[in-house]
């Protein structure tokens, strides 16, 4: 089995792999403080809730926007799983081909979210991660990357609204019963999700004046569901678009 790991700046995502099909898939906190010995342990208990034991884990790939938990997650799948991670980076056959100015930039969850794109769906595409940050990615019917946008993530805006703005609380993020809010936890929702609705359709709509009118959008992230459903823009949903991507780069690397 494959064990495939996304380092994000908020969460770790995990899931198991019987070939092609995705099993057991678990999401928990990104702490640069936490020791190997902890994030092994963690990786044990995860698999051994999930009724696996480590042994059955056969290969494990690794993709991070986060460098100083790098090593700690490497390190932590070869002492508790006995496995040498493949970590992700501009040396391995991705399938695609990065058009950045400097492909060294373009963070390892971009290029696998391309990746997982140009083999499942074809392009041209424009990704949409609702992340920590909110990212718009391009990528064309040859399977080229050429880049995106980077915009402040919903849960970062919200943050930014509850600590410099005295009299405003902290909300969930959930749908309002109007865009016109009646009180301030409703203006603040409003804005939130429906300003995003906003930005997530004008961006979409620029991307494809550039990319052409058969550009398909694909939405992933935690909030991705929760955007869909308020806009016809995002045309397909895959939460674990990450997570088959590195599943997709490590049999190219094989």
């Amino acid at each position: 089995m494959l064990l495939a790991i996304d380092i994000g700046n908020t969460n770790i995502t995990l899931g198991l792999y019987q070939g092609e099909q995705l099993g057991p898939r678990w999401r928990i906190s990104t702490d640069p403080q936490r020791m190997p010995d902890e994030y092994g342990i963690t990786l044990v208990n995860l698999l051994s809730f999930s009724g696996y034991k480590p042994a059955q884990v056969e290969a494990v790939v690794l993709a991070s926007v986060v460098p100083p938990l790098t090593a700690t997650l490497v390190q932590a799948v070869q002492d508790y799983l006995g496995r040498k991670p493949l970590v992700v980076d501009s040396s391995l056959q991705t399938g695609v081909r990065v058009r950045y100015d400097d492909p060294s930039q373009v963070g390892a969850d971009r290029i696998v979210d391309a990746a997982a794109v140009h083999k499942l769906y074809g392009g041209p595409a424009c990704v949409v991660d609702f992340g920590t940050a909110t990212t718009f990615d391009a990528i064309t019917a040859e399977g080229d990357y050429l880049g995106g946008a980077i915009a402040p993530g919903i849960g970062i805006a919200a943050e930014a609204l509850f600590q410099r703005a005295a009299k405003l609380p902290k909300v969930e993020l959930r749908r309002p019963p109007t865009a016109i809010g009646r009180n301030t936890v409703h203006s603040m929702q409003s804005g939130l999700l429906f300003g995003y609705v906003g930005l997530v359709e004008g961006m979409v709509a620029r991307f494809r004046a550039e990319l052409g009118p058969q550009m398909k959008v694909i939405g992933t992230g935690g909030l991705a569901e929760l955007i869909a459903q308020e806009t016809p823009v995002i045309e397909i949903i895959a939460p674990w678009l990450t997570l088959d991507g590195l599943r997709i780069i490590w049999e190219l690397n094989q």
